[in-house]
């Protein structure tokens, strides 16, 4: 995304939309669907790889004006930890991706999409089989309405 200005626009944006059942041209486009970050900036690179957290004051600052703009939401996939624990309040993702029905239908939690995700996704089979085609059924209901 930092390279390309544009969000998961890489490996990460592949494994979501393939999650998704979605193609690159409904995934972008801005009537249907809103990507919105918890952090206006690429916060930089961990000493060890991996992206930096947003910054603590971006959310705060900026996220509730956003969306204030956005009246017509009908699903929110909460993906990955900052997400999740911003919305929701502190707890444990693979938990709430495992419990996604408890957040319906106004939120959907998700693991972040990245390479670090792929062995929990081989290691709980309810992913593939229960949640992905629950999500899948929430995100066409949502562009459907």
């Amino acid at each position: 995304m930092h390279e390309t200005g544009i969000s998961f626009n890489d490996a990460s944006g592949e494994r979501l939309r393939a999650w998704l059942g979605m193609d690159p041209a409904l995934f972008y486009d801005t009537e249907k669907v809103a990507i919105v970050p918890m952090g206006l900036c690429y916060p930089g690179v961990l000493p060890k790889g991996g992206d930096q957290p947003p910054r603590p004051e971006c959310a705060p600052l900026w996220r509730k004006r956003i969306l204030d703009h956005l009246p017509n939401i009908r699903l929110t996939l909460l993906v990955g930890s900052y997400a999740q624990n911003h919305v929701l309040g502190k707890g444990k993702v693979f938990e709430r991706v495992e419990q996604f029905e408890h957040y319906l239908p106004t939120y959907f939690p998700l693991p972040h999409p990245s390479w670090r995700t792929g062995m929990w996704e081989r290691r709980t089979p309810a992913f593939a089989q229960t949640i992905l085609p629950a999500l899948r059924r929430e995100v066409a209901r949502a562009l459907a309405a």
